[in-house]
């Protein structure tokens, strides 16, 4: 491309880098107190003047407590999503590859469990029309199109199936994450239990 028809790039306003740096204090401060008291027992007030600033600033950048912990969660299952599909670029097994994708998304929504738990219930209650509910929907798409990626390097599977059998994989993960019955389980028992199932869902 000719020098002179590039686009530079444009250098965000002040503006811009006020309200970058402000979302960037609420979600420090969010992630600190959800990780230590659980969503529950932390409230706005609390996240707002950890992060100095007002309760009525805070709402402009998530209307609820439920916002900001799709907000905090998200940054860390986007950081979890490319760490296992850069893990499974590297292994052929198909189980194998598909695990190294899950796996990252299990233990980023685990570190708190309670927080973990609540957060797959926002994306499946929550309104759609919020802005960090829609980039919840957005990774769990994501990691459907990562997994489905992954079954097509066997050429028996279309694309069709893929999808299919990796929208059944988000559903076992899912489901296994958000179980009561899994509440006090570690990682590895509630990994090694979507691995079982996912195992028998995918061609000999």
């Amino acid at each position: 491309m000719p020098l002179a028809s590039r686009t530079p790039s444009k250098t965000p306003s002040r503006r811009e880098r006020n309200k970058q740096e402000k979302l960037d204090r609420i979600t420090a401060a969010a992630t600190e107190l959800f990780a230590e008291r659980g969503v529950d027992d932390v409230t706005t007030q609390e996240i707002a003047d950890k992060a100095d600033i007002g309760a009525g600033t805070l709402f402009l950048y998530a209307k609820s407590k439920s916002e900001l912990l799709l907000l905090v969660q998200n940054s860390t299952y986007a950081d979890a999503l490319e760490q296992g599909k850069a893990a499974a670029e590297d292994i052929t097994n198909t189980l194998d590859a598909v695990m190294a994708i899950v796996r990252p998304v299990v233990e980023c929504n685990r570190k708190q469990v309670d927080n973990g738990r609540t957060y797959l219930r926002e994306i499946v209650f929550g309104d759609p029309a919020e802005p960090h509910h829609r980039d919840a929907l957005t990774l769990t798409v994501q990691t459907e199109e990562a997994i489905a990626a992954v079954l097509q390097r066997d050429q028996r599977t279309t694309a069709q199936d893929a999808a299919a059998r990796a929208h059944i994989v988000s559903a076992i993960m899912f489901i296994s994450m958000a179980a009561t019955i899994n509440a006090t389980n570690p990682v590895d028992a509630v990994v090694r239990e979507i691995r079982d199932q996912v195992g028998v869902l995918l061609p000999e």
